[in-house]
């Protein structure tokens, strides 16, 4: 048997998981103390769903299922590879949110205010922060198409991250279609802007000589080419220099507002920046995109935007949407685990005969709210404690033949080693009145 994980998959030890319940617990109380419902999805969508979906490069990404007896065999005589698949694993949670709100629209608030935490599946080349299976903590808001749901998600995420302890970022705000309307009157296609974008995301990667020989492989236009080449080069990407190459001066209108609100909203706790070339690599955005970004690490730790046409496309109604999702093992890469809470007692029994005393002993104080093992072997004193010590336990509770006739037992304190005699029915209290 092959004992490790598949590529790009991992096993996560205790001390792993319980610093991503902490992150994750601490994200969904915030999530939720601002509104928003918690809901769950299936791992597998429709390829048809997955297909329409508009996920840019990650539509390539698809882990895809192959169809099951007849149906596969009458797809392998087609000798369309299309056909093999008819459904595959979800890439992100914005589509499974869009399909389940068409779904249930009749049964939803509107605004509907929504957390997800789950599961998502990629194929790409696993790297640090980036695997192939990964946790996205998102919120998303339908049916608003005011600025205030960007400004709500903003703030929420924000105090989400701080709350966790996360310090020192940046949200980086954009509007696809400012940029859009810029690269258009430079001269580009309407039907090249979606490649247009991609290469200029990667400004600060490749740098503006970078951007201009991507361009000009592609075959656009030199004079278009050249355009967006002075503008990077002259080094001024305020919004204001933005808007002074758009005509349409209400497409600016919303974004200066949620920058404002944002920067308000912040208090200088984290930073609130414009960003010209930031485009996020899903086709279904149409409007304001946002990603976190920090230091300590080269890629985005969460990132979002407005996705206003997809639960149209996939046949639903025509809502609003928008969302802000926070990619889980990167945050963990950068996070401390938080000093773990030791366990009240671990209880012990030096004689089969005992063991009956040490599971009610258990049972109870684990229902007045201490935590806590029952040690299932009898055992030498030797050998209980130095399982009690493993454990990690404030207390043991040792319990043997005497202790049994008397109804009491011996609780020992693990920091310092003292020892006393309690009754079993004063237990709860003696332990829950220790610091």
């Amino acid at each position: 048997m092959k004992t490790q994980p598949l590529k790009g998959m991992r096993d996560l030890l205790p001390r792993e998981q319980a610093l991503r319940d902490y992150i994750q617990g601490q994200i969904l109380a915030t999530y939720r103390a601002a509104g928003f419902q918690r809901i769950s999805t299936p791992i597998l969508e429709d390829m048809e769903n997955l297909d329409k979906s508009d996920g840019g490069d990650n539509l390539n990404l698809i882990f895809k299922v192959l169809k099951r007896g007849d149906k596969l065999e009458h797809a392998l005589a087609s000798g369309d590879e299309k056909q093999l698949s008819d459904m595959g694993l979800r890439y992100d949670l914005t589509l499974p949110l869009s399909r389940y709100y068409a779904a249930n629209r009749n049964e939803l608030p509107s605004p509907f205010k929504v957390i997800q935490t789950d599961r998502v599946y990629r194929a790409e080349r696993p790297q640090k922060g980036r695997l192939r299976e990964f946790v996205q903590c998102d919120i998303d808001i339908l049916g608003d198409s005011s600025p205030n749901a960007e400004v709500e998600l903003i703030d929420v995420t924000a105090r989400a991250l701080l709350k966790i302890g996360f310090t020192g970022f940046t949200v980086n705000i954009n509007d696809r279609r400012i940029l859009r309307a810029m690269l258009e009157k430079m001269g580009f296609a309407a039907d090249q802007l979606d490649s247009v974008c991609i290469s200029f995301d990667k400004m600060d990667k490749i740098g503006a000589d970078g951007v201009k020989a991507e361009l000009t492989e592609k075959g656009f236009a030199a004079e278009a080419v050249q355009a967006l080449d002075d503008f990077l080069r002259a080094g001024d990407f305020s919004l204001d220099t933005v808007a002074a190459r758009v005509d349409d001066e209400a497409l600016t209108a919303d974004l200066r507002y949620v920058i404002a609100a944002s920067e308000k909203v912040a208090g200088g706790r984290y930073g609130i920046a414009y960003a010209p070339s930031l485009v996020r690599g899903q086709g279904y955005y149409t409007g304001m995109v946002f990603e976190v970004t920090c230091p300590q690490f080269s890629g985005a730790v969460a990132g979002g935007g407005r996705y206003d046409g997809l639960i149209k496309s996939l046949g639903g109604p025509d809502v609003p949407g928008v969302g802000f999702a926070c990619g889980m093992e990167r945050l963990a890469l950068l996070m401390k685990s938080p000093a773990p809470k030791k366990p009240d007692f671990y209880t012990v029994s030096l004689d089969p005969s005992c063991y009956g005393l040490a599971y009610r002993v258990s049972r109870g104080l684990r229902l007045a709210g201490l935590t806590g093992e029952l040690g299932y072997a009898s055992s030498s004193m030797k050998a209980a404690m130095r399982q009690a010590g493993k454990s990690g336990a404030r207390y043991a509770i040792i319990i043997g033949s005497d202790e049994l006739a008397r109804n009491v037992c011996a609780v020992k304190n693990m920091d310092n080693g003292n020892q006393e005699e309690v009754a079993v029915e004063n237990l709860a209290s003696y332990i829950s009145t220790k610091d």
